[in-house]
């Protein structure tokens, strides 16, 4: 099939709109933080973005989408640096785009997978750590899981079927948030105090540009323009606007005012659970799966949080995990072939093994997600310790682990960078402050 320019120019446009989530990420978790650890949620995202990248260029993409012969459990290293991907011609993938787009298409999501746990490890994870977190699990958890889904392996052979990401990647980020949160342990001082935002408006422009991006997100996931990525643009919009009032209701409730930041967080949670489904189902079930999204991912935060005291700092386990859970099954209730003719009905058309067959995936992604993170956080710990000290964590990640502020005030500056090296001093220098911050 030859390539399609139209199609070709709405893949540019959704991959640039992918890119732009990772900031937005940024602006809603930094605001969503206390001031002092700020620029290390951005410098974690940032660095992110750059090794994750070079990751897929090097290996990832090969791992995920290359030829398998291994059963239908991973790619093999044919496409090591993009060798034979073709610039000017398609993969089956994608056929009516070049090769080298879906590649950078999908590279958006491989970025983006991991550093939505910056989110539950915020405030009190090493940069060094975090650095072999990302990369390991990238490659045990996210890599495998593409390719079981959408590379044709052994899950897509069963008839599972993720449209944007509900069971790759928000419920194996859900669920790995929860086994990071666990280990990792709660932040000191635990409790309302520190949960206050110290931006809000920078929050709800960081979820603005989201609730953007995720546009890109689910309407490119079609791989080409024309009526299916339309219908994911409003599937996608009405299920994010119902679970954001859904968030807030809930929350006036429970505290008497309306709160902005159960908006923005419902909002997410909306956008996040619809993705699996919002290339399968029609508007009006996406106004019925935004409730059913609403409902579940706020109160599953009220357990984890208020009842199990599980210091996931913004939620992740809750806003992406129950979330993507919800919109993976809803797959197998909701789902029609009018809506998507390459897709499979579910059970109000008439197949209700899908759910069945749904709520495999979610189950493969949910136990790698959590047990793999598990091993993976405890691994590390054993390793080089995944915690900053107390000292660090009072003091804040900016100062302690980048010597910089989100908001330098030149006489604050010095004084927090002087009250820094004295503490470095006392602990015997910058190698004798890591052994002690280590054991």
């Amino acid at each position: 099939m030859p390539i399609d320019t139209g199609d070709t120019a709405w893949m540019l446009v959704a991959g640039s709109l992918v890119l732009l989530m990772i900031p937005a990420l940024g602006l809603f978790e930094s605001g969503l933080l206390r001031k002092k650890n700020a620029v290390s949620v951005f410098m974690q995202i940032f660095f992110g973005l750059a090794l994750l990248s070079v990751m897929w260029f090097v290996f990832g993409f090969s791992l995920s989408f290359g030829p398998d012969h291994t059963g239908g459990l991973m790619g093999n290293l044919d496409w090591v640096f993009l060798k034979g991907v073709p610039w000017d011609d398609s993969l089956d993938y994608a056929p009516t785009i070049p090769g080298v787009l879906f590649v950078k298409f999908q590279l958006m999501f491989a970025c983006i997978t991991p550093l939505l746990l910056t989110g539950t490890i915020a405030e009190r994870m090493k940069f060094s750590s975090f650095i072999i977190f990302i990369a390991t699990w990238s490659i045990l958890i996210y890599y495998p899981l593409v390719h079981w889904v959408w590379g044709g392996g052994w899950l897509a052979e069963l008839g599972v079927v993720d449209f944007a990401g509900g069971i790759v990647i928000h419920t194996s980020v859900g669920m790995g948030a929860l086994a990071a949160a666990m280990v990792l342990g709660r932040r000191r001082f635990f409790g309302p105090a520190i949960e206050i935002p110290h931006s809000i408006p920078l929050a709800v422009v960081g979820s603005s540009l989201l609730w953007l991006g995720w546009f890109g997100f689910n309407a490119g996931s079609a791989l080409a323009s024309g009526s299916l990525a339309g219908n994911t643009v409003i599937v996608t919009h009405m299920a994010s606007s119902v679970s954001a009032l859904i968030w807030v209701g809930l929350s006036w409730m429970r505290s008497g005012k309306p709160s902005v930041v159960a908006a923005v967080n419902g909002a997410i949670a909306g956008l996040a659970g619809i993705t699996p489904a919002s290339g399968f189902v029609s508007v009006e079930h996406s106004f019925v799966i935004g409730i059913a999204i609403g409902i579940a991912s706020y109160s599953t935060l009220v357990i984890f949080k208020e009842k199990l005291k599980i210091d996931d700092a913004l939620d992740v386990s809750s806003v992406h995990g129950t979330a993507g859970i919800i919109g993976s099954l809803a797959i197998g209730i909701f789902a029609s072939t009018a809506i998507n003719p390459a897709g499979p009905n579910g059970l109000l058309f008439g197949n209700p093994d899908q759910l069945g067959i749904q709520a495999i995936g979610v189950a493969v992604a949910a136990a790698l997600g959590f047990g793999g993170t598990y091993i993976i956080m405890k691994v590390i710990n054993f390793l080089v310790g995944v915690r900053v000290s107390p000292e660090v964590e009072d003091a804040g990640l900016d100062i302690s682990e980048h010597a910089e502020r989100a908001y330098a005030d030149e006489e604050e500056f010095k004084l927090d960078m002087d009250s820094y090296v004295e503490d470095l001093e006392e602990k015997g220098g910058f190698f004798g402050a890591r052994k002690k911050d280590k054991n």
